[in-house]
Formats: structure tokens, sequence, C-alpha cells
């Protein structure tokens, strides 16, 4: 497969391209068109995306899809899952330009693989930061314990995710987030029920918070590290992002081929573009996400948008809390927060 693979996408690299397509549910801002639109003159191929608000998305809309997919694009905490239940194939790395580039470290993750064989590309990493309005806070936030502060009732937020457990479970002093007893768990959630009369909304995309952010509804908030707060500082709105003493998640996103897609051609050229600089600075300059090829990135970014993006130190990464598969207690996490919302 890999030699037949490679020398396809070999023979359809001429500007004589024939049209194709390739769908891909992902995150925002991965398929923008500030960078698709070029992939698509160069490639021939049309790209058609649907955004999710949560890794837990994935795995439904995969099931309940048909085949409506070509590619995905979930975190780390949830590759692992995609693999488990069959819905993703074996990359056929050989064809992945730049492959070799991606930082080491990234590509040996377990979850991105079975038994020696890659499942998923890396392509962007960074924090789950918290971030306020600057003209609200005299004296700086520096804890999640902010975010229960009474003073604040109706102005506050959290991501409508399973990582509001913990959210709440590193303020009860429970580090270990991802391997939480029951009783942890249930900690985590009567904090969070406590939280609730303050919380103005659960923000389930970066639009929706901007927008709050925006009509003064919300000052502060967890956040995807340097996208929202870049929205924000684009409509006059100066917010701040910071890591709280009780510490901070780490992402990595990857794609992953969905099983049998029939529009494999274009999902390889989508690959290859999405490692390549038009790519990871793609998603550097929309989101602000730190890129999984050092090598594209420091072609296409500046000197001091690769030192700020951590880029020439993903040791960075091992600071934070990088999201873990939850295995068998993912139900236990998911149902814990279905409950907060329903109180």
């Amino acid at each position: 497969m890999k030699k037949t693979l490679t020398a396809l996408l070999a023979l359809t690299a001429s500007p004589a391209l024939a049209e194709g397509t390739v769908n891909v549910l992902t995150w925002e801002g991965y398929a923008d068109a500030s960078f698709i639109t070029q992939f698509e003159e160069e490639s021939g191929c049309k790209v058609t995306a649907t955004y999710v608000g949560s890794n837990d998305d994935f795995a439904p809309k995969l099931l309940g899809g048909g085949g409506v997919y070509d590619l995905i694009a979930p975190s780390i905490d949830t590759t692992a899952l995609m693999i488990d239940l069959g819905l993703v194939e074996p990359l056929d790395t050989a064809a992945i330009t730049g492959w070799g580039d991606i930082y080491q470290k990234f590509r040996d993750l377990p979850g991105l693989q079975r038994d020696g064989v890659h499942y998923g590309m890396p392509y962007s990493w960074g924090a789950i930061a918290f971030m306020y309005r600057n003209d609200v806070f005299t004296t700086p936030p520096t804890s999640i314990a902010d975010l229960w502060n009474p003073d604040l009732a109706g102005k506050v937020s959290l991501w409508d995710d399973k990582s509001a457990i913990y959210v709440a479970a590193r303020l009860n002093g429970d580090s270990d987030i991802y391997n939480l007893t029951d009783e942890q768990i249930e900690a985590a959630k009567a904090k969070l029920i406590e939280q609730k009369p303050l919380v103005r909304k659960y923000w389930a995309t970066a639009g929706e918070l901007v927008d709050l952010y925006k009509a003064g509804e919300v000052v502060i908030s967890n956040t995807w590290a340097g996208y929202q707060s870049s929205l924000l500082a684009a409509e006059g709105i100066e917010v701040t992002e910071f890591i709280p003493t009780e510490g901070a998640e780490g992402w990595l996103d990857a794609w992953m081929v969905v099983k049998d897609t029939p529009n494999r051609e274009c999902a390889y050229k989508f690959l290859n573009m999405q490692l390549s600089a038009l790519g990871q600075c793609g998603v550097a300059n929309v989101n602000g996400y730190s890129a999984a090829n050092p090598v594209a990135a420091k072609a296409c970014m500046s000197p001091e948008q690769f030192t700020a993006l951590h880029q020439d130190d993903p040791d960075y990464l091992d600071s934070l809390m990088i999201w873990t598969a939850l295995g068998e207690r993912f139900e236990a996490y998911t149902n814990a927060w279905n409950a907060v919302k329903a109180q």
C-alpha cells in the first residue's frame, strides 16, 4: 500500500489535477480560508469542514455519520478511543512529507499508535489556560479559585466539556486529575455545582466565548490558549491569559484518516499541506497554537513567534498536565459533568 499510494501522489502532483473532495471533522480554525483556499487551488481538492466543540463529539458523529468524513483531528486523550473503536486506519507515513521532522516525542506518544503502527499525525499543541478581561480586575487573578469568587456572580464561564472535572479537582487539591477516584470525582462535581450560580454560560465554541467577552457578559474563564485571546484583541478587547497556581492542562491534536475513506488521495494531500509551512503557520496564525513540525514552523515564523509558541522548547508541554485517555473511567467523568449541567 505504501509504494502504491506514494506513487499515486507523485503522479497527481502536476498542475493538471483532477477535482476531488476531502471532508474533515475538526476544530475551528483548522480549515480556515486563509490557508485552505490556497490548498484547494493547488491540489484540486475541495475541503468541506464540520466543526466540533468537544472531543466527546468525534465518536458519536463518526458512528452515526456513515462515512461522511475522511479526516478527523481529535486530541491525544481521544485518539486511542478512535483506534479502539476501529474508526480510523493506519497512516501511510511514507506518503507524508515531513513526517520525520515532527517532534519525535510527539510521534512516539502511545495514544497515536498500536504495536508500532501510527494512526495519528501530530498537528498542533498548547495549553488550556485561563483568561480575564483587563478592565475588570485591579488585582490580576492567579488561581482557579478566582472562578469561584462570589463577587463575579453571573460573569464566569467554563468550557462545556468533561475537562471541567479536571479544573474542579485541582481546586480541591486532587492533582492526579486523570486518575480520580469515585470520591474525588464526586467532590469535583459538588464543587462545580457550588460554582453554578456564578456561571453566565458554559461555552461550547471559541466564537461563543469571544461573543460573551465582547458583550461584557463574561470576564473570566478557561480558554484555548492563544486563540480566543487573539480574536478578542482583534476586536479591541484587552484580555490576559494566565496559568493558575494549580497548574493547567496540555493538549496535542492529531489528524487521523477515517477507515475506508473513499477520498484517500485528497486526504493525504491535505495531511501533507497541514504538516507543511502553509498548514503549520496557518494554524499558528489563526489559532495561536504551537506547531508539531518545527522545521516547517521555522521556515514560516518570525524568530519572535517561534520562541513565543515554545517551538524551540517542546519540553514546555511537560510542564502542563497533558491530556490522557481515561479508559474505563471515561464514563464516570462524563456522567459527573452531565450531572452538573442537569442541576
